[in-house]
């Protein structure tokens, strides 16, 4: 059964392969002990942090599916176009306030950016996990940059455009865009939320042997 990664929704997800040699090596030392939805999450958490971020302290002890369903993570994600009041609704289920939902992630672009979209991005076909288009001028940093890029034109998705214009989300935006402190506790606390809604614990699930299959 094809599972969550075959959701074209996750076609930009790379080095899936680094997770399960960390799993390996973590079931040699403490088999069965740690989950894989603890390691993505420990993964994703570092991944932050090298790249200079906040460290966030996450809460551990998820456990794994033993089911799998890419039709799952088509319904979850919600797509590129979505709008502000769509992608509000869809994070205040998870419940998260406006803040939150701007610290994680008919309008205008800048002229000059669009040029260098429509060169950077490949023509006449879809955009594959090959392809890879920055989406603001600090790629492998994380910062606030994507703030000031999208307050000045230059966000790549319609998402942001539109969240730069709406009255409910733009002084957030603008806010965000020159204070990085307070972008960093707004993402940590929906970093926090979002990494615990809807996880297994206790006696659901499995702590699977593996991360590529369903033991």
């Amino acid at each position: 059964m094809p599972s969550e990664m075959a959701s074209s929704k996750n076609f930009g997800v790379r080095k899936r392969e680094a997770i399960g040699i960390v799993k390996s090596m973590v079931e040699v030392e403490c088999p069965r002990q740690v989950s894989c939805a603890d390691l993505l999450i420990l993964a994703a958490r570092e991944a932050v942090a090298m790249s200079g971020g906040p460290w966030i302290r996450v809460p551990l002890g998820r456990r794994d599916s033993v089911t799998t369903s890419y039709e799952l993570a088509d319904a979850s994600l919600p797509p590129s176009n979505t709008g502000v009041d769509g992608m509000l609704h869809i994070l205040g289920e998870k419940g998260m306030t406006v803040e939150e939902s701007e610290g994680e992630h008919a309008a205008e672009m800048d002229p000059g950016f669009e040029a260098f979209l429509k060169l950077s991005c490949p023509q006449g076909s879809l955009t594959s996990n090959s392809s890879f288009v920055g989406n603001d001028l600090t790629d492998f940093v994380f910062d606030n940059q994507y703030y000031r890029d999208t307050m000045g034109g230059r966000g790549v998705l319609k998402i942001d455009a539109y969240m730069a214009m709406d009255p409910r989300t733009a002084p957030i935006m603008a806010h965000f865009a020159n204070n990085k402190d307070d972008f960093y506790q707004a993402f940590i606390s929906a970093f926090v939320k979002l990494s615990s809604t809807g996880v297994l614990t206790g006696n659901q699930g499995v702590v699977r042997k593996s991360c590529n299959a369903i033991d």
